[in-house]
């Protein structure tokens, strides 16, 4: 997104995959989410102060007048995400047309960056030196397509220091008191799920690992080690009511879930399934407990499985007006790389294409 801004100057773009786009490609089910329509810092973890001016300057609204300007074809969908109607190879052929002009260096690592008069990046191919050099790294995740730690090391080695990362956007792993969970593998279902004070409303996904789907992949950017709640029940308003209404029926056909999330429950609280009206006072609380199921996760799936990274360079050692080095004249970080992080649906697509032009702006 930088370079194809950047046509009239003299541009190399380094990338360790064979060709641009990777994360693109493969993002969204091959169809890239590439924004999301009601972005706000909200919806990002991270300095609100230094996120606020980047997104005001190059909202959604920037990123969809670029791709149309471009005739790519979008399809909106729940919540504001917007994906490539047909593919995600449709964007990456745009950008391949407006950095035609640049020197690329694909399936090229870089080593290290020095500098002296000017910078000398260092690949395993060779010297490329710069005026100035744009670190776009991304994260630790998907080292499939080549992610790795470049970038802390390159800001590491000019005097940077960065939050520690981890994976984010990712799957969380169960205590032994929720592997009752485990046996659902496959089930999604509508939950509320409130996590550091945000609350997310979306589909749960019981996988063998643990918890996964939309709701918890984004409650996951905001998880560290203590308790979650999950509202497995979002679409009753009051379980009194609900036990009060329902009253002559089994529990198994009253709660208007999964048959098979309520027998693993059951089993699990060591209950039976009856009437309701047949309850106890102590299993009608265990009942109402999937209204605020609170746990401690035991982990995560790890980077294998996480969408992004959370953590990266520390944005107070970053020029907020220009994405410059404050340690280093003419080094540049943007993206992934920074400690900011999106929630799931378009969010960091919308940072990485956001602090492109918010640095091209500065650069020009």
């Amino acid at each position: 997104m930088a370079a194809s801004h950047l046509q009239g100057h003299d541009v190399a773009l380094v990338d360790v995959n064979p060709k641009i786009g990777a994360k693109l490609l493969i993002s969204g089910g091959g169809k890239c989410n590439l924004t999301n329509r009601f972005a706000t810092t909200d919806n990002y973890l991270g300095d609100q102060a230094f996120i606020a001016p980047v997104l005001s300057s190059f909202d959604a609204t920037s990123t969809l007048s670029f791709v149309k300007e471009h005739h790519l074809s979008i399809e909106e969908r729940d919540h504001g995400q917007i994906f490539c109607a047909n593919s995600a190879k449709e964007l990456v052929s745009i950008f391949g047309r407006l950095t035609s002009y640049c020197t690329f260096y694909l399936s090229t690592k870089v080593l290290h960056v020095t500098k002296n008069e000017h910078f000398c990046v260092t690949t395993d191919k060779g010297e490329i030196h710069a005026k100035k050099v744009v670190v776009a790294s991304g994260g630790l995740s998907y080292a499939s397509i080549g992610a790795s730690d470049i970038g802390y090391k390159i800001a590491e080695s000019f005097g940077h220091s960065f939050v520690t990362p981890s994976p984010a956007l990712v799957g969380l792993t169960l205590q032994k008191e929720q592997f009752w969970m485990k046996e659902l593998s496959g089930i999604a279902l509508p939950v509320t799920l409130h996590v550091e004070g945000k609350r997310f409303s979306e589909n749960l996904l019981f996988a063998h690992k643990g918890i996964s789907g939309p709701a918890v992949l984004s409650g996951s950017l905001y998880w560290k080690k203590g308790n979650i709640t999950i509202d497995f029940l979002p679409h009753v308003k009051s379980m009194e009511a609900l036990l009060k209404e329902q009253s002559k029926k089994q529990i198994i056909t009253a709660l208007g879930l999964p048959r098979r999330l309520i027998k693993a429950f059951l089993d699990a609280m060591g209950m039976e399934d009856k009437v309701l009206s047949k309850l106890t006072a102590h299993e009608r609380e265990l009942l109402c407990s999937l209204k605020s199921y609170t746990f401690a996760p035991a982990g995560n799936f790890g980077y294998t499985k996480a969408e992004v990274t959370r953590g990266g360079v520390k944005t107070d050692e970053i020029d907020a007006h220009s994405f410059e080095s404050q340690r280093c004249k003419d080094l540049y970080f943007i993206g992934e790389v920074l400690d900011v992080t999106g929630e799931l649906g378009g969010f960091n697509f919308q940072w990485a294409f956001a602090s492109a032009s918010f640095l091209v702006k500065a650069i020009i």
